[in-house]
């Protein structure tokens, strides 16, 4: 089999960048993850993305941080900024169990290696960068960062924590799905904006001194949050700033806010709107190799990557609001769909790949039968600051049909070099209850005939919190009579 050449992939080496015939870069991006170009990875999606939008770009994937810092210099000083992101997973997810105990992989890593990236990664990464190219600004992002952009609780501490912004003292943060804000920050900078000037982009964040006025956007209003010293005085305060980020995190119009910390002030500017058809395809549709950089062929294979190399991402956000997510956080709850066209491509590019056998591992999202699904009148989503659409009741206004997604399988099943396309992620089973979903039509019994018997391995397999409604309730999850009704509904087939 003839090998892609290397320039396929965006550069990870001094030597790569020298084959292009560049001289410098204009963003140097540093991750926590290796470097898989393929789209379930932040690094490739970013990467892609500036150089799409005609940038020189290189990536450092792992760097080495404990010894002489030279990843961080081998690619020398970008034009523009410093990309930072911890990677795929919370450093300190991917470390340590909830017991607290080392974890001896690292999935994001080959061979499964641990001991790649720090603790506290992008805190890390930020503060070495500071101390190399002190006057380069750097932006942060990924799913460390997120989480962690207002005062936070930190588990393996067991304390509160101030916005990563201070700890890290990165100059930008990019929160949620990045692709919107990252678009807009280049075509600024292309403008000759000065990054200081980068005050208004919806979906970024940043630090200022309180003396200073805040920045001026006529269309956003202002919630301001307890003060990280006063959240560390009382419960209370934290919770309700918790509810707070949640609201704005999931709504069509959302508030600006601001928080103090010491002698700064954070400022999260509000979210752009749930991401068009459009705007997800051109995000999916970047050429991706789908395959991890050739530096790591002789190192092992890459976990998380082998359990999606053959996957595909349908759709993101999910409107279920289980209080133990932070997909709502992240992506929200709104849906924004692929379209069928850029799905379809994306499976006919994974039966090309040279060791497909004829099975794709998942057809899904964070929730599979969200597909497509939104509010049936516009307006009253506009509106709407619940977490969830499904519950405690499912909303008579979201469209629950289930039809599209159906045509979408089969469509797949068509595909002469497709055996099987399997539905790995989690499946809403309360959407298919007709006497809990008041919406119901008939694609409910449809789709469930086609998935139980076309995409599952025999079995659909449920969690064991689902036997209890107590805790259920907690986690703002569907009660059991919801499950034992499903039950009966699958046995007819």
């Amino acid at each position: 089999m003839q090998k892609r050449p290397i320039t396929d992939w965006l550069p990870i080496t001094k030597k790569e960048i020298e084959q292009r015939g560049w001289d410098e870069l204009d963003v140097v991006l540093i991750s926590g993850d290796a470097y898989v170009d393929h789209p379930a990875f932040g690094n490739a999606v970013i990467g892609r993305i500036i150089e799409s939008e005609g940038f020189r770009i290189g990536i450092v994937p792992q760097p080495n941080w404990q010894d002489d810092w030279r990843d961080f210099k081998k690619m020398g000083r970008p034009k523009l900024f410093f990309g930072v992101s911890g990677g795929c997973m919370d450093p300190m997810v991917n470390h340590y169990t909830a017991a607290l105990r080392k974890r001896s992989t690292d999935a994001y890593t080959p061979g499964g290696v641990a001991g790649f990236r720090p603790d506290y990664a992008t805190s890390v990464y930020c503060k070495i960068l500071k101390d190399i190219y002190p006057d380069v600004p750097i932006i942060i992002g990924g799913i460390e960062a997120s989480l962690r952009r207002v005062t936070h609780y930190d588990y393996w501490s067991d304390q509160l924590m101030p916005s990563i912004l201070k700890s890290s003292g990165a100059d930008l943060l990019v929160y949620g799905m990045g692709e919107m804000p990252l678009r807009e920050i280049l075509r600024l900078l292309k403008k000759g904006v000065p990054f200081t000037s980068l005050r208004t982009i919806p979906q970024t964040a940043f630090l200022q001194p309180k003396t200073k006025e805040l920045p001026i956007n006529k269309q956003w209003e202002t919630v301001q949050l307890s003060s990280y010293e006063q959240c560390l005085k009382d419960k209370r305060a934290y919770a309700a700033n918790f509810k707070h980020v949640e609201q704005e995190s999931n709504k069509i119009r959302a508030n600006r806010l601001t928080q103090g910390i010491g002698e700064d002030i954070l400022i999260i500017n509000p979210p752009y709107p749930p991401m068009s058809e459009a705007q997800i395809d051109q995000s999916f549709d970047l050429p991706y190799t789908r395959q991890p950089h050739p530096k790591y062929d002789k190192r092992g294979s890459i976990p998380a990557y082998e359990m999606i190399r053959f996957s595909v991402n349908m759709h993101r956000g999910c409107f279920g609001g289980c209080s133990f997510c932070t997909i709502s956080a992240h992506q929200g709850k709104f849906i924004s769909s692929r379209s069928e066209e850029s799905i379809l491509k994306e499976v006919e590019q994974v039966t090309q790949m040279p060791d497909f056998k004829g099975y794709i591992s998942d057809l899904g999202g964070p929730s599979a039968n969200m597909y497509k699904m939104k509010g049936k009148v516009q307006s009253i989503c506009d509106r709407c600051v619940s977490p969830s659409c499904i519950h405690p009741v499912i909303c008579s206004n979201l469209d629950t049909s289930h039809k599209q997604m159906t045509d979408l399988y089969r469509k797949v099943d068509a595909h002469p070099k497709v055996k099987k396309a399997f539905v790995g992620s989690g499946i809403r089973y309360d959407l298919l209850v007709d006497s809990y979903n008041k919406n119901a039509d008939d694609s409910l019994d449809e789709y469930m005939e086609q998935v139980v018997c076309n995409h599952i391995n025999g079995r659909l397999k449920v969690a064991p919190e689902h036997t209890s409604d107590d805790t259920l309730r907690m986690m703002r999850k569907t009660i059991v009579q919801a499950f034992s009704c499903v039950q009966g509904q699958i046995r007819f087939y």
